[in-house]
Parts: C-alpha cells; sequence; structure tokens
C-alpha cells in the first residue's frame, strides 16, 4: 500500500529552519574517548560560533553493543566540559524524540518511501552479519523481483531487509568542507542494508533521515566515514532534499602508524580525568588536536572555551591526522593549574591532599600553596606530600649535598643550633621562622644553604619536597618539627 504523502508533509513542516543546526550522536556503547570527545567539542564550537543551536541525539540502533550506564557518562561528560546541549532526550525540542530507538517508526515509512520511488529494494537473501562485507549487488536476484512476486514474499512473512539501490553506473561527487570535492564510481559502493531485519535502521541510513528531519546544516564525524559519503549523498538525492555540509576529521593517532583505541590502553576522557588532569586542560588541548586558530590569534595555543567559541572555523581543521602527545596535555595541564587562583587550586587539590596527609591539623591550604607552582598533575599530589602525615625512613647519606656544603658532621652541627633556636621563637609562623634561621644561618657564618638543607632532611626526610625547610616547619607545627628535628639529630650522632 502506498504511503500517505500528509504524513511526510507534515514532517517537513516541523524541521526548524534559517539558522545553523549542528548534532552529536554518540552511541551508548561504553566510555567517552578523545576522538568522540573532539567530535563533540567541534560540533559544540561550530554551533555556538555561528549563533547556532547544538543537539544531543541517542544513536541506539545497534543493540548488541549497548553498555549500561553508557547515556550516564556520555550526559556527565557533555556537563562537566560545558558542552551544553539546546535540544536533547533530557531537554526535549521540537523534533523529539531525540533517541533513535524512540524513532523506529519513522525509518520504516522512509524506507518504504525509497522502495516506492525505486531507491531502494526488499532482500529476502538469508545472510550473516559477517558475510555483509562480501555482499555483491550485481549478484542479488532480490534488485530485479517483481512487484507481485516481492509482495508474495511478504505475504508469506518471509524475512527481509531493505537495501539501499545504488545505481550500476555513473559516479557520485560529494563536497567537504576539509577534503574539497570527492568523486565515486557508483560500481564500487555496495547496496547497504537500509533497514534491518528486526525493523530497526543501520546507523547509515537513521543519520540520514535524523539529520534532515533535525533540520542539521553541519555534520562533524571522522574520516572514516568519507568511504560512506557517497551513499548518503545519494540518499539525500533520492528524498530531494538538501545536503549538509560534511566535516570530516582526519584521526586522532596514539603514533604514526595506529590509531588510539582503549583496547591498546590509550585514555579516554575519563581516564585523563582520572590520571589528574583538569577538564578545562583536555579541551583546550582536544581542540588543537587537527584544528588550529588562524589571523590574530594564529600564534596562541591556550583558549578557554568560550574563545574557542568565538575563533573557531572548519577552515583551520587538517587534513592531516592528528598525534595525541601525553606530554604536551601534561603542559597545557600545568598551565591550567598554575593559572588557577589559589581558592580553586585549593579546591582541586585537597582531595589528593587528604589521600596521604590525613592528620586534621594539617593546613591543607599552605600545603596547596607549595604545590600550586610545583605540580603539574593532580595525582602527582599524594606522593608528594605524604611526608607531611608520617616521617619516611631515610639515611644519612641525604644530609650530605655539595652545592649546600654539607656532610654528616655539618648537618649534625646545624640541627645541635637550629633546635634550641626553634624551641626559642615566641611565635610559630612562617616569618618567625624564616628570621629566626636566617640570623642563626649569619651567626653561625655558613651560607643559608648550609643550615636550611640539614633542617629540610630532617623535617620532610625527602631531598626533594615542594617548599622548602621554612614552609615545612611551618605546617608540620612547633612540636613535630622539633620532634623530626631530634630525630635527625640523633641519627648523625650514633
Amino acid at each position: 500500500m502506498p504511503m500517505d504523502p500528509s504524513y511526510f508533509a507534515d514532517m517537513e513542516a516541523k524541521i526548524p529552519r534559517g539558522k545553523v543546526r549542528t548534532r552529536f550522536a554518540p552511541s551508548p556503547t561504553g566510555y567517552m574517548h578523545v576522538g568522540n570527545l573532539r567530535t563533540a567539542l567541534y560540533t559544540w564550537l561550530i554551533a555556538r560560533n555561528q549563533g547556532g543551536t547544538f543537539i544531543l541525539r541517542i544513536e541506539d540502533t545497534d543493540q548488541g553493543r549497548l553498555v549500561e550506564g553508557a547515556t550516564d557518562v556520555i550526559y556527565r561528560t557533555m556537563a562537566e566540559c560545558g558542552l551544553t546541549h539546546d535540544e536533547g532526550p533530557d531537554v526535549g525540542g521540537p523534533v523529539a524524540p531525540y533517541i533513535q530507538s524512540q524513532r523506529r517508526d519513522t525509518y520504516g515509512k522512509y524506507a518504504q518511501a525509497l522502495v516506492e520511488k525505486g531507491c531502494a529494494y526488499y532482500c529476502f537473501c538469508e545472510k550473516a552479519e559477517s558475510q555483509e562485507e562480501d555482499f555483491q549487488r550485481r549478484e542479488d536476484p532480490c534488485r530485479s523481483l517483481s512487484a507481485e512476486e516481492v509482495q508474495a514474499r511478504l505475504d508469506a512473512g518471509t524475512p527481509y531487509v531493505i537495501r539501499q539501490k545504488i545505481p550500476l553506473e555513473g559516479s557520485t561527487t560529494f563536497h567537504d568542507a576539509i577534503f574539497g570535492d570527492i568523486t565515486v564510481e557508483n560500481s564500487t559502493l555496495d547496496d547497504q542494508i537500509l533497514l534491518k531485519s528486526d525493523g530497526l535502521p543501520t546507523y547509515n541510513f537513521a543519520n540520514v533521515i535524523d539529520d534532515h528531519l533535525m533540520g542539521i546544516t553541519h555534520v562533524v564525524r571522522g574520516s572514516e566515514y568519507l568511504s560512506s559519503a557517497p551513499k548518503y549523498d545519494l540518499l539525500y538525492q533520492s528524498f530531494g532534499w538538501d545536503v549538509p555540509t560534511y566535516v570530516h576529521c582526519s584521526p586522532v593517532m596514539r603514533d604514526q602508524h595506529n590509531k588510539m583505541s582503549k583496547r591498546r590502553g590509550d585514555p579516554s576522557y575519563e581516564d585523563l580525568k582520572a590520571q589528574g588532569y583538569l577538564t578545562e586542560a583536555i579541551l583546550n588541548y582536544v581542540a588543537l588536536l587537527g584544528w588550529s586558530p588562524r589571523g590574530e590569534r594564529a600564534e596562541q595555543e591556550v583558549f578557554s572555551l568560550q574563545e574557542l567559541a568565538e575563533v573557531f572555523d572548519t577552515g583551520g581543521i587538517s587534513k592531516s591526522p592528528a598525534i595525541f602527545d601525553i606530554e604536551k596535555l601534561t603542559h597545557f595541564n600545568a598551565l591550567y593549574l598554575r593559572a588557577m587562583t589559589p581558592e580553586a587550586f585549593h579546591a582541586a587539590a585537597e582531595p589528593y591532599i587528604r589521600k596521604t596527609a590525613t592528620n586534621p591539623d594539617l593546613d591543607t591550604r599552605a600545603i596547596a600553596g607549595l604545590l600550586q607552582a610545583r605540580c603539574e598533575k593532580l595525582t602527582e599530589i599524594p606522593e608528594k606530600v605524604d611526608f607531611f602525615d608520617a616521617l619516611p625512613e631515610y639515611g644519612l647519606e641525604l644530609f650530605t649535598n655539595k652545592k649546600s656544603k654539607t656532610n654528616s658532621e655539618v648537618s649534625r652541627a646545624m640541627l645541635e643550633a637550629a633546635i634550641p633556636a626553634l624551641e626559642a621563637l615566641p611565635a610559630w609562623d612562617q616569618d618567625s621562622i624564616h628570621d629566626c634561621l636566617i640570623a642563626l644561618a649569619e651567626q653561625l657564618a655558613v651560607k643559608n644553604a648550609t643550615l636550611m638543607w640539614p633542617v629540610r632532611i630532617a623535617a620532610a626526610g625527602r631531598t626533594v619536597t615542594p617548599g622548602g625547610a621554612v614552609e615545612i616547619c611551618r605546617i608540620l607545627g612547633r612540636e613535630e618539627t622539633l620532634r623530626r628535628l631530634r630525630l635527625g639529630l640523633e641519627k648523625l650522632t650514633v
């Protein structure tokens, strides 16, 4: 029975028009990998740069690959990154629903309409999914079945799929914002499945239907979809629809030869967060994976999300693959950590400080102040500050430092002088401790470092610490500092 044309007219009437509309359409199949995050970011930036609308659509038609909780990961990641959507499953919009499995009936109607136009056909061949890559349309007898034969099989309840009917001759040319015009011979294209035997659409069909019905003007996706683009174009042509602007981005690589892959241990967004990287630094770095600013900001590297929205344009996207460099991300992260206000850094750092510096009397704000200029990742913090909670075991060799001109004998003399001087301090604050030790060094006729080195070793049990002897003693407090200095002196006296 022919489709009712009024249905399609009503669907056309709902389509928002007149401004840029982009969409991020992830499948809820697990984590948000770096390539996905970059696609979401670029899609969001195009919409925000053009004063357009950004849509979140959940593409869950591949039911066998769905992972429980993955949709929550998508929402959480988007929210943390500030990639707010104007329309989507949770906020609604004029072209709802925004979850593909809830649009099932729509795809069936459009697939049937393509059959009526002669641009698709019912295929009753029994093929396993693994055999689909070897499908040869020229050998498919279903392409040439008469309408009567098709109806007889449908009436008999024979399982079927609906395939796109690619022209046997000629070529298809499509345009991409990054790669320009690309022409493909139709003979190289397969009659892809549009509607599966379970009535659900394939990704390749559903995204074309949804992109049109949602008024999408720009489609951002990975360059691995370039090979499918001519088939998408043929679908648009079959319906007489305008083709959106394609923006195919080259892959993010782990090295010169391999794409990033979770199976190879490459990090997802959540992994990077867990490794101590700030969301803002991750976004900034991901934006530059295959894109660079032009014009007066061509040399700029550090961008806020708002600044990215102001300067982003697809002309800055490179055709070349981008290599993910964790050291470069670490560099960005350090810049962001140091640019934070002391209050914001403390808020971010405190949970990590408290993993090892558990004593409630310790001043986490003072510890954070020592860390901010000396920290590249938040996850470095616990190891850097664990000595505040408990003095680690250390050997006498730490007291020997050529630059500070100390050895065990010199260090013993320095501690013998420092302990009573610090004991006598009327107030235990930074200035008092500093002035006391500086004056003592002058009195002993030694360089400041000659006194400070053994005090720091005795107080921290380490040669490398965030902050020097004065700051460490202030944070430890008078009683704990003197206890540790006496233990150091005992080690040197034995």
